[in-house]
C-alpha cells in the first residue's frame, strides 16, 4: 500500500515561503492529494482484484469480461425485491428485452481518469497564482524567516524592506487582486466539480450524501441502499454472437463489479468533502470582502499579526497603505520571524511619520 501512495507523499511537504493561506492550501494541496490518491487506488488491482468478473454459458469468461467492460453493463431500476429470493440483486433479474427501462453503467471505465482530471482542475488556481506571484514574497523575505541572523544583517534587510515599501507604495494593488481572483476561482471550481461529478454519475451525485445519511434512519426492511443504486456490485450484460445459421443470439450474463465497493466509498467521501470545501471557501470570500472594504478590519488584522506594536504605529501604516501594500505586508508577517517583523513595522511607521508626501 505504501508503494502505491509513495508518489503522493512528496506533494504533502509544506513550502518554505507561504504565498497563500490555509483555505487555499485545502484546494491545491489537500484536495489535489486526495483525488490523486483515489485515482491510484482504483487503478491498483493488487488490492481490489479484477474490476469486473462476468458469468455466461458458451462464452470464454475472459472474452465476456472484456466485452462487458468495454460496452458497459446495466440494471433494471424497477426490479426490486429481496436479494436471493425475488432478485439476484436490486435491478438484476429476468426482464422483458425492449420493454423494461434499463440503466447503463458506463462510468466505471473512466473513474480513475475523472478523479485525476479533477485533481488537475483543483491545481489550476494555484498554478495561476504561483505564476503571477513570481516569487515576490520569497524575494522580500530575504532570509528573515530564520531567527538566527546577525543584528547588522537584520538592520540592513529591514532597511531594504522599508525602502521597498516607500518606493512602491500604492503600486501593488494589482498583485493583491490577482490573489483575490484565484480565491474566487477556488470557490467557483468546487461547485463546478460537483456539477461535473453529477453529470458523470447520471444526476445521482447532487443528493448522494443526503440519501446515504437518510438511509440510517429508515427501516432496514424497507430501505434501498443508494450506494447500490449508483454503484451496483452485480449487474447484467447482454452478449451478441452469431449462431450456426447466422442468426444473432443474445446471451444474458451476470457481472460482478468489485471495484464499485471502493467507488461508492470514494464518492460518499467526496460529497461531504466538496460541501465542506464550498462552505469554508464561502467564509473565506466573506472574510476577503471584509478585508477589501474595511479599513478598520485591516488595522485589527495587522495589529494582531505584528502583536507588540503600538496602536499609533499600526494606525500610521494603515492610513498610508492601500489594499495591495497591506496585503504584501500581511503576507510578510506569515514568513518573517515575529520579533523581526515587529521591528520592521516600527521602522516602517517611523519612515512614514518622517515623510510628508508619500
Amino acid at each position: 500500500m505504501f508503494d502505491v501512495f509513495g508518489s503522493v507523499k512528496g506533494l504533502l511537504k509544506l513550502d518554505v515561503v507561504c504565498i497563500d493561506n490555509n483555505v487555499f492550501r485545502l484546494h491545491y494541496k489537500a484536495t489535489f492529494v486526495i483525488l490523486v490518491a483515489f485515482s491510484l487506488l482504483v487503478t491498483s488491482r493488487q488490492y481490489i482484484g479484477d474490476p469486473i468478473d462476468c458469468i455466461v454459458d458458451d462464452i470464454p469468461l475472459h472474452i465476456m469480461d472484456t466485452y462487458c467492460w468495454i460496452y458497459s453493463t446495466f440494471t433494471v431500476p424497477k426490479l426490486n425485491g429481496e436479494p436471493g429470493k425475488d432478485v439476484v440483486q436490486p435491478g438484476v433479474a429476468a426482464h422483458m428485452d425492449g420493454l423494461d427501462q434499463v440503466r447503463y453503467h458506463k462510468y466505471y471505465q473512466w473513474v480513475c481518469f475523472a478523479l485525476f482530471f479533477q485533481a488537475l482542475l483543483f491545481y489550476v488556481p494555484r498554478y495561476l497564482w504561483k505564476t503571477w506571484e513570481g516569487g515576490r514574497i520569497k524575494m522580500l523575505v530575504l532570509d528573515l524567516n530564520f531567527p538566527v541572523v546577525s543584528e547588522d544583517c537584520k538592520a540592513d534587510r529591514r532597511k531594504l524592506l522599508v525602502d521597498y515599501f516607500t518606493t512602491n507604495l500604492h503600486s501593488q494593488n494589482f498583485y493583491a487582486f490577482r490573489f483575490f481572483f484565484c480565491e474566487f476561482l477556488n470557490f467557483i471550481n468546487v461547485f463546478l466539480q460537483m456539477y461535473v461529478v453529477d453529470v458523470f454519475l447520471g444526476g445521482e451525485f447532487s443528493q448522494y450524501g443526503l440519501e446515504v445519511v437518510g438511509l440510517t434512519e429508515m427501516d432496514p426492511d424497507d430501505r434501498i441502499d443508494p450506494m447500490s443504486r449508483v454503484f451496483p456490485k452485480v449487474t447484467k450484460c447482454t452478449f451478441h454472437k452469431y449462431g450456426a445459421s447466422g442468426t444473432v443470439q443474445k446471451l444474458d450474463g451476470l457481472c460482478v463489479l468489485p471495484l464499485n465497493i471502493v467507488n461508492e466509498k470514494i464518492y460518499v467521501f467526496l460529497w461531504f468533502w466538496f460541501w465542506f470545501l464550498a462552505a469554508i471557501s464561502a467564509m473565506s470570500l466573506i472574510y476577503r470582502v471584509c478585508v477589501c472594504t474595511g479599513v478598520n478590519f485591516r488595522r485589527l488584522l495587522l495589529r494582531a499579526r505584528s502583536r507588540l506594536n503600538t496602536h499609533d504605529q499600526i494606525e500610521t501604516i494603515n492610513k498610508r497603505c492601500q489594499i495591495g501594500d497591506w496585503f504584501i505586508l500581511y503576507q510578510l508577517g506569515k514568513n518573517i520571524d515575529p520579533l523581526i517583523y515587529k521591528q520592521l513595522i516600527s521602522d516602517l511607521a517611523k519612515k512614514f511619520e518622517g515623510k510628508e508626501n508619500v
